[in-house]
């Protein structure tokens, strides 16, 4: 497996140390999940105002959040498909709040690094089609999140 992560921080506030912190976590996950081949994903570190603004936009919530995924594989009705050999497998954005990332890590007594890489790991799942809509959804994507960090060695 290849990854390729394109990491943007608008906030200028994430050092190189915790980039690669989340590159790491971030292949690491992918070889949990059992992804192979190609694969391309982007990552955008943005302020609460900015988070606010998409998450207005797209998901009709005026505030701030923490995390937002936009997953190009996934398929709405009646829509196909689309697999190309050769193509990589580009599964996406993850949008963070560098603020909320911060705050959050406070609030549940852990590092920011913790935190990010939470965040980072809960975006990444979504881009797989894993959700939280259910108790059941919910049970498992948060049980694949803390078997992810753990492996890693990010424990709260």
């Amino acid at each position: 497996m290849n990854m390729t992560i394109d990491i943007v921080d608008e906030t200028n506030t994430i050092n190189q140390k915790q980039q690669e912190l989340v590159e790491q976590l971030l292949e690491s996950a992918a070889k949990s999940e059992g992804l192979v081949g190609e694969i391309e994903l982007s990552l955008t570190f943005v302020t609460d105002e900015e988070i606010q603004e998409i998450n207005r936009e797209y998901r009709d919530k005026d505030q701030p959040t923490d995390v937002i995924s936009f997953a190009l594989n996934e398929q709405g009705e009646n829509e196909q498909e689309i697999i190309a050999e050769g193509l990589p497998n580009v599964l996406g954005d993850i949008i963070i709040s560098v603020p909320r990332i911060g705050a959050q890590a406070e609030e549940y007594g852990h590092s920011f690094e913790r935190e990010l890489g939470f965040l980072v790991v809960h975006g990444f799942l979504h881009l797989l089609g894993f959700d939280h809509m259910t108790d059941a959804d919910e049970k498992e994507m948060f049980a694949k999140q803390e078997n992810i960090l753990n492996e890693y060695g990010l424990t709260r």
